[in-house]
């Protein structure tokens, strides 16, 4: 029973991380679909990069600092993440184009 309970935590941590993972690469996607597109100026594009960048480093130091992470970290990823999509779309949809 211990080990099915232990399998049970482990693999919901593997899912939690996969899930930042995930949403990670589809955010970056989403940036570089507006690149190609047009809908992205450069400017915008290199603003949301580096908004990804300093987030992908915070998981990484909060993952380090206390061995995974917990659930007010988890929280507080996903409602930055979420900020993230929202300027996103926001930045695609504003009008402003590439020339």
């Amino acid at each position: 029973m211990m080990k099915i309970a232990l399998f049970a935590v482990v693999l919901a941590l593997g899912l939690q991380a996969q899930t930042i993972a995930k949403r990670e690469a589809n955010q970056q996607a989403r940036i570089n679909e507006g690149v190609r597109s047009g809908t992205l100026t450069k400017a915008e594009a290199a603003r949301l990069e580096a908004q990804q960048v300093a987030l992908r480093k915070e998981v990484r130091r909060d993952r380090i600092d206390g061995g995974g992470l917990s659930a007010a970290e988890r929280a507080k990823i996903d409602r930055q993440q979420n900020r993230q999509s929202t300027r996103i779309s926001r930045q695609k949809t504003d009008g402003q184009t590439r020339p």
